[in-house]
């Protein structure tokens, strides 16, 4: 088991709250714990939007707590329907994730017995306060990880699987059952890459010319995402229809791999161009026909007007092999586009690999 950066953070939070409750006297430090653990999150962006929602949800949960128990009482029945009131409000005030904070507020408040209860909800905020702001510090102090690197990399390692299995899928050599179940984990690999896209994207930067060159790399990693979508969509339609695959015409069958082998080295080689290992422009690359679609077109069209049922299935299938395989080629070259564009800009660049290293 891997210890990650959120699990040590989560860890030096609690002492931290737990220490500066000790410091300011509280008499119940544990809520101090509590609130660090609700507040703790990867980037400095988010601890940022999350400190400002847990603060709006703790005064939510402890005004309704000071208001219900000086009208009705603490009643158990009474701490129940706070409970329902504190999440229908943060509901309505899109607060969600502060809605678990919000209740332990607000139980731990309407809880008491004491006769100065004011005073006593003051001492509850305050320590639950502590308990944000020492998870707020701790984020700032523990520089998060880069996330363009781990993004970068989770693609890279992604896509080099999905063009395996679209190799051996186009030479029908492979197994079923191994492949459905890599695709599988191949879908959950993709989400994790749109969820790294989302922790850079909230990365912050502190010069402007830092935060241009973001806003264009930000285009080419959603692309080189999609692109990975693309492919995974093509290896799906290969494995699912192999057999009509199997009994195309030889011509149509030696065709198709051809193209998609062409497709598939262009993906490679943008991947490559991105962080420098290939020249922008591409040598000849004048010479390099990456896909014939009107070769496909024409294969297909030959094939269905030789076809003696137009209403067979099978044809149906081949063309959504076909019209998967052009989808994925546009989206490799709108990829190229943009790299070419980002490297006309920035042609310097320190590649993501080096940037890993140091």
């Amino acid at each position: 088991m891997k210890l990650g950066a959120r699990i040590l953070k989560t860890g030096i939070a609690i002492v931290l709250a737990l220490y500066l409750s000790q410091l300011f006297h509280s008499p119940s430090p544990v809520f101090a714990a509590i609130a660090a653990i609700f507040a703790i999150q990867p980037t400095i962006y988010r601890s940022y939007l999350t400190i400002i929602e847990q603060i709006q949800g703790n005064i939510i949960g402890a005004l309704l707590a000071v208001i219900l128990v000086l009208l009705l009482g603490n009643h158990f029945i009474v701490i129940g329907l706070a409970a329902i009131i504190v999440i229908i409000i943060n509901l309505k005030l899109k607060l969600e994730n502060t809605i678990g904070l919000s209740l332990v507020t607000l139980i731990s408040i309407m809880e008491t017995q004491s006769g100065s209860f004011i005073q006593f909800a003051g001492i509850r905020f305050s320590t639950i306060m502590i308990g944000v702001f020492s998870a707020f510090m701790v984020n700032l102090v523990f520089i998060p990880p880069k996330y363009e690197n781990k993004l970068y990399f989770k693609i890279v390692a992604t896509t080099e699987e999905i063009i395996k299995w679209i190799r051996l899928s186009t030479r029908h050599d492979y197994d079923h059952q191994l492949l459905k179940t890599d695709i599988k984990k191949l879908k959950e690999e993709i989400q994790t890459m749109d969820q790294f896209y989302k922790m850079y994207k909230e990365e912050r930067g502190y010069f402007s010319k830092k935060n241009l060159e973001k806003s264009r790399k930000l285009v080419i990693y959603r692309q080189l995402n999609l692109t990975a979508k693309k492919a995974l969509d093509t290896l799906k339609r290969l494995h699912r229809f192999e057999n009509e695959l199997l009994h195309l015409p030889e011509d149509f069958k030696e065709s198709i791999q051809e193209q998609v082998d062409s497709l598939i080295y262009h993906h490679e080689q943008v991947l490559l161009r991105f962080i420098g290992k290939i020249p922008t422009p591409p040598p000849y690359h004048e010479e390099n026909v990456y896909l014939n679609k009107k070769e496909l077109f024409d294969y297909f069209f030959t094939h269905q007007s030789e076809s003696a049922d137009h209403n067979n299935p099978h044809l149906y299938h081949t063309m959504q092999i076909v019209a998967s395989v052009i989808d994925y080629a546009e989206q490799v070259e709108h990829l190229d586009t943009l790299i070419t564009s980002f490297h006309s800009y920035h042609k310097n660049e320190v590649s993501i690999e080096e940037e890993n290293q140091d």
